[in-house]
């Protein structure tokens, strides 16, 4: 059953009365779903920022990698070169895996990055927000002696 309204004179015009305080309840209704929504884009904005990040730190792992003139300090150097990209990025560190081609001139060299990107997280929705990347780079004929 609806309330009926009462109109009240003030300064020669009427003024329903029944609707006093609906803004309010509006307001406090509406405030915290739209501070959801907010959140919630900031979130998968962080995972696509994390998502061109780790593409990045795996291109950078990539050249730092083909550079070296042998293929244990390649590794060594490719996981420093993702480590120091995605220091801000990732929650805990990133894995660094690296193959490719015997480590001789002409050869290539494979490096695959992945991380887990804060994203959802930050609200509690545990969603797998695990991100990978991968680039290849050529083996520099001009690389560093050994």
């Amino acid at each position: 059953m609806a309330v009926p309204m009462r109109l009240v004179r003030r300064g020669g015009r009427p003024k329903a009365v029944g609707d006093a305080g609906l803004s309010t309840i509006e307001v406090v209704i509406l405030a915290p779903v739209m501070i959801l929504f907010i959140l919630v884009l900031v979130a998968f904005g962080q995972l696509v920022d994390g998502r061109g990040a780790v593409d990045g730190a795996a291109r950078d792992a990539a050249r730092a990698g083909s550079i070296q003139h042998d293929f244990p300090v390649a590794v060594s150097e490719a996981r420093k070169a993702a480590e120091a990209d995605l220091a801000d990025v990732c929650v805990g560190t990133p894995r660094v895996s690296m193959s490719g081609t015997d480590f001789t001139s002409g050869g290539f060299v494979k490096v695959e990055v992945s991380c887990e990107v804060r994203g959802l997280g930050m609200l509690g929705i545990d969603i797998g927000s695990t991100v990978q990347g991968h680039a290849v780079s050529p083996i520099d004929p001009n690389r560093r002696a050994g």
